[in-house]
């Protein structure tokens, strides 16, 4: 019997032996590991590269562009003539859901320096391109307050791209619903 208790005393070499494959997989998947971490932070940082709305904001206060404050440091207001649009409804992109659609009540106010005829003579021009950036928008855009605010700039740019004599300073939403 103890050339039987040598035989288990002797440890197996099956067990301890280093597997090639195994090495090989683990190195492919930190690698892989690697990759994936690699694209993550490039698209996290082309993602902070873009230029939000804010942004442009801050940059245009900057810039003089935008006149925030008087001199004693309280926000002002500027002065302007204010334009009633009448009522609006369009329909809403297609988004996931039924077909939606807004119903916008709008003022605009333009520069004192404006000319009311400009307004009264464009103003089918400013209402088909304020019902074609609405046509663009999905319901989903719009519920959130940024979307709203993103809505009033995009709307005081494209009216200000034709407008000759005036420029619009503000929008003011009278009635906003979305069905």
């Amino acid at each position: 019997m103890a050339d039987g208790d040598a035989n288990f005393s002797k440890p197996a070499d099956s067990g301890s032996g280093k597997n090639p494959l195994l090495t090989i997989v683990m190195i492919l998947q930190l690698i892989l590991m690697g990759g994936i971490a690699y694209f993550q932070y490039m698209a996290h940082q082309k993602l902070a590269a873009t230029e939000s709305v804010m942004d442009v904001v801050k940059s245009d206060m900057k810039s003089g562009a935008i006149d925030e404050t008087s001199e004693t440091g309280e926000a002002r207001e500027e002065d302007g003539i204010l334009f009633p649009l009448d009522n609006f409804t369009a329909n809403l992109a297609q988004g996931d859901g039924p077909r939606r659609f807004v119903r916008l009540n709008a003022v605009l106010k333009f520069n004192k320096d404006s000319s009311e005829e400009e307004f009264k003579a464009r103003k089918p021009q400013i209402r088909d391109t304020i019902i074609s950036i609405l046509n663009s928008k999905r319901a989903e855009d719009l519920l959130k307050v940024e979307g709203k605010n993103y809505l009033k700039e995009e709307i005081k740019a494209a009216i200000n791209s034709f407008l000759v004599d005036g420029k619009v300073i503000d929008v003011f939403y009278v009635s906003f619903q979305i069905n």
